[in-house]
């Protein structure tokens, strides 16, 4: 079943994972997913690093197992901007052979210092390319508070239509603290015509350390509920954790009731987490199962 048509039954949710450092990345990762596996998520997507090269391997290896080994569809993805269209075919080849037939198009952030090859200097030019080149279902990302480099969200709404246009499938979102700003920009993705499933992208913040990524990544004011929660136990970590989660845990109850498509949680490979977070959730998502027509 295409990933599209699940969106059809019931409100999504699905998860995140990235390759561990280290030189037994699918050892590290494998107890992760086998944990993840008990929530019976709708998919879950593998991310590839930004230059395209570092984790490639990996990248196949977990998809390779989530799709095959755990029976759960994967989503792998792959960032254009750093990979030419050879580079690119060679993945696609190897999902491919795999059966794993959901890509992730992104262009990929910039790395400071490295000129990117040429080829996809914009998603939908690797949207393009892909479907192309493969039998393959394309997810797209979108912003909720405006990519940074987009000179308004008018400006980046009209590109995100041209993606779609070009055959992106479904879109996820980048984390967002603040719903309101995902209900608002999925209005005016609606107003401009873009139909397909819309997941919101929720991170639970769990240290100290993803606070300063966090706020460099979003390019906008974090929330000040969010900020007032985040300071007030910056320096007990264990409290951190579970405000992190209990922030999650509201975003998701308030999204579910407010019929999103889906919820894709960024993981960072903390399964116990998400565990966590299934469990105070699981029965919004279940009471979801059948959607009215």
């Amino acid at each position: 079943m295409k990933l599209t048509e699940v969106f059809k039954q019931k409100t999504v949710f699905s998860f995140e994972v990235f390759p561990p450092h280290g030189k037994t990345p699918l050892v590290k990762i494998k107890q992760t997913l086998e944990e993840l596996e008990d929530i019976h998520p709708d998919f879950i997507s593998v991310t590839l690093g930004a230059g395209g090269t570092g984790k490639r391997d990996s990248t196949v290896e977990i998809a390779d197992l989530i799709q095959n080994d755990l029976h759960i569809p994967a989503v792998a993805h792959i960032p254009g901007l750093y990979q030419s269209k050879k580079d690119v075919q060679g993945l696609l080849d190897q999902f491919a052979a795999h059966h794993v037939t959901n890509i992730m198009a992104l262009r990929g952030d910039r790395v400071p210092g490295h000129e990117p090859v040429g080829d996809f200097d914009h998603a939908d030019d690797l949207v393009k390319f892909i479907k192309q080149n493969g039998d393959f279902d394309v997810i797209g990302a979108c912003y909720p508070q405006c990519h940074q480099e987009a000179k308004d969200i008018a400006t980046d709404i009209r590109f995100l239509k041209q993606k779609v246009d070009c055959g992106t499938e479904h879109l996820i979102s980048q984390l967002f603290f603040d719903n309101q700003c995902f209900y608002d920009f999925t209005k005016q993705a609606r107003q401009a015509d873009i139909i397909v499933p819309i997941e919101a992208g929720i991170m639970p913040v769990t240290n100290q350390k993803q606070i300063a990524r966090i706020a460099d990544i979003s390019g906008t004011p974090l929330p000040e509920k969010f900020l007032t929660i985040m300071n007030r136990y910056v320096d007990n970590p264990e409290a951190m954790r579970d405000a992190g989660i209990a922030y999650a845990i509201d975003q998701i109850v308030d999204l579910v009731a407010h019929g999103v498509d889906g919820v894709h949680l960024y993981t960072m490979n903390h399964s116990q987490v998400a565990q966590r977070i299934w469990a105070a959730t699981k029965t919004l998502f279940e009471a979801s199962t059948t959607k009215p027509v």
